[in-house]
């Protein structure tokens, strides 16, 4: 089975993202009318996730746009990576206002329980919230579906390298069942005497919003600090060099993500002894010229000289004895 790229397209994300953020401004506005109308500690939560959400949509605009700056003299390899650095602030986000004022929202309310007035208020405005809300889903679902092919949602998500896409899933998805949850305890606490609800929801929709920041925590933290290119890619590196470089041979790749579309690449090789220097520097032009066109993504590409003593000498001592594994994975190593 074919596995597609999860990486997704630029257009693609941009497009989840501008969904995720006109629909949050609807939700923001009308869950913060409601929460000042009725006084419901649940309502009063969503409100603050859903400007949460809002502001976290414009950071994540404002990383892709200047992911796409050229690169310059302070910046050689471009600035791919605030892209990277701009997710991780948004988790982050999620995890301090959004999971920290619901849970301790709901902590005050279930020490100070207090009824709800105008349920049908907060009922109708949680009903219109999810019909916002299920809209954005959709098209950030719809979006994911298709850069994620044939993997699975959770190879997908630990594969991507595009952190807008997968983030507007989990923001959307948290939402949607934030709002299941408040709806629950503005019924249960207008509608069957159980004032306590209202601040247990708000804390459960906290605990939501904190279990959903740490798996982005996790993969944006991940994605910062440098992740390689995927297998597949890997290999074809490998293999347009070794068919580009006659009796000479590429020993390895190391690879990594400055953005979704911006790969760093450095290529161990052992050259023929009888090679001359105008033909080694023939020789790689034409490798990079070949991997150019075959994977414009590969925005720099390194050409190292190493003999395979070194090669596996360096393998060694990065991995002990599992020489075998580094290799049978395309593993990338740096001498």
């Amino acid at each position: 089975m074919a596995e597609a790229d999860p990486d997704g397209g630029d257009e693609g994300s941009k497009s989840a993202v501008w969904a995720a953020l006109i629909g949050n401004v609807l939700v923001a506005t009308t869950k913060a009318g409601a929460a000042a109308f009725t006084g419901s500690s649940a309502m009063l939560s969503e409100a603050v996730h859903s400007f949460v959400d809002t502001g976290n949509e414009v950071l994540l605009l404002y990383g892709m746009r200047v992911a796409r700056k050229k690169a310059d003299r302070d910046h050689p390899a471009g600035y791919g990576r605030e892209l990277y650095f701009w997710s991780f602030i948004v988790a982050l986000l999620v995890f301090a206002l959004g999971a920290g004022v619901s849970i301790v929202q709901g902590v005050h309310r279930v020490l100070n329980p207090q009824p709800i007035e105008n349920a049908i208020v907060s009922e109708i405005v949680l009903a219109a919230s999810f019909l916002f809300e299920g809209w954005s889903w959709v098209v950030s679902v719809r979006q994911f579906r298709k850069a994620k092919g044939d993997l699975g949602w959770w190879r997908a998500f630990v594969k991507s390298k595009d952190p807008p896409l997968f983030m507007v899933v989990f923001e959307d998805s948290a939402a949607l069942i934030g709002i299941a949850i408040a709806a629950i305890g503005v019924v249960l606490a207008a509608h069957f005497d159980m004032p306590l609800a209202d601040g247990i929801s708000s804390i459960l929709i906290g605990l939501v919003l904190a279990c959903t920041s740490t798996l982005l925590l996790r993969e944006s933290k991940s994605l910062l600090i440098g992740e390689r290119a995927d297998g597949e890619l890997i290999r074809s590196l490998l293999d347009i060099a070794n068919g580009a470089c006659g009796s000479s041979h590429a020993n390895g790749v190391l690879t990594v993500h400055l953005a979704p579309d911006q790969i760093m690449a450095a290529m161990s090789f052992e050259f023929d002894d009888a090679l001359t220097a105008p033909q080694i520097e023939q020789m790689i032009g034409d490798i990079e010229r070949r991997i150019q066109e075959a994977h414009p993504e590969v925005t720099s590409l390194f050409i190292k000289p190493q003999n395979p003593l070194q090669y596996t000498r360096t393998v060694r001592e990065r991995y002990g004895d599992n020489v075998a594994d580094a290799t049978r994975d395309q593993t990338p190593v740096a001498g």
